[in-house]
């Protein structure tokens, strides 16, 4: 079985060396490599082919979103999941800028970071569902003017199921429509919102309230 590689960065030990101990317990995973800052990651790329990085967005002398960046220069094959804190969703636009295709919270149960490796290797993106809670819970809260772009129905309907994770295929199945016809639509939601990919429009459907956890 060809194992799914990861370097783990963040700015404490003792959560990485959880963290290792934890996938490495997995026969599919297997870590390769670990890093305090993005200095120390972006050095160990050229030496290491990772499949996934899991990274910490605050980190002292280089943060997870210059380490994202620099890093998808040198391996644009691998995919970034952000390990995220309460209180950090002001970061969360630049991270999907840079590339991120997921996120978690720190202290997400290691069942749901396997979930997150196998979403973002199959492709896809990944959220964690509490997370997605915290930050519509916290925009409550503010005064903010709702753009819904213009969605029709449907359209936000299909914007629903990509927040809940589903694939084309599954929401296709779930609405009795043509994966086709979710392809087009999932297209069009992505032009109307001015969204580069999934993450970016999952965040686009929080902030203008789209969508209800």
């Amino acid at each position: 079985m060809e194992k799914t590689s990861i370097i783990i960065i963040d700015d404490h030990q003792l959560f990485r060396n959880g963290l290792k101990i934890l996938l490495n317990s997995f026969d599919d995973l297997e870590v390769v490599g670990e890093a305090s800052n993005g200095y120390e990651f972006l050095k160990l790329l050229p030496s290491i082919t990772a499949d996934i990085a899991l990274m910490d967005i605050n980190m002292p002398e280089m943060d997870g979103i210059e380490a994202t960046r620099k890093g998808l220069r040198i391996n644009p094959d691998m995919r970034v999941i952000a390990l995220s804190m309460y209180g950090e969703e002001d970061y969360y636009y630049r991270m999907v800028d840079a590339g991120v295709k997921g996120f978690l919270l720190k202290d997400s149960a290691i069942s749901e970071v396997r979930d997150a490796i196998i979403a973002v290797m199959k492709g896809g993106t990944y959220f964690s569902q509490e997370l997605l809670h915290h930050v519509i819970q916290r925009i409550k809260h503010r005064e903010h003017e709702s753009k819904s772009a213009n969605l029709s129905r449907r359209e936000k309907e299909i914007l629903a199921k990509i927040c809940e994770g589903l694939s084309n295929q599954e929401i296709a199945d779930e609405l009795f429509i043509s994966k086709r016809t979710v392809d087009k639509h999932r297209a069009n939601l992505l032009g109307k919102t001015n969204s580069k990919n999934t993450a970016s429009l999952i965040l686009f459907a929080i902030k203008n309230k789209l969508i209800e956890i």
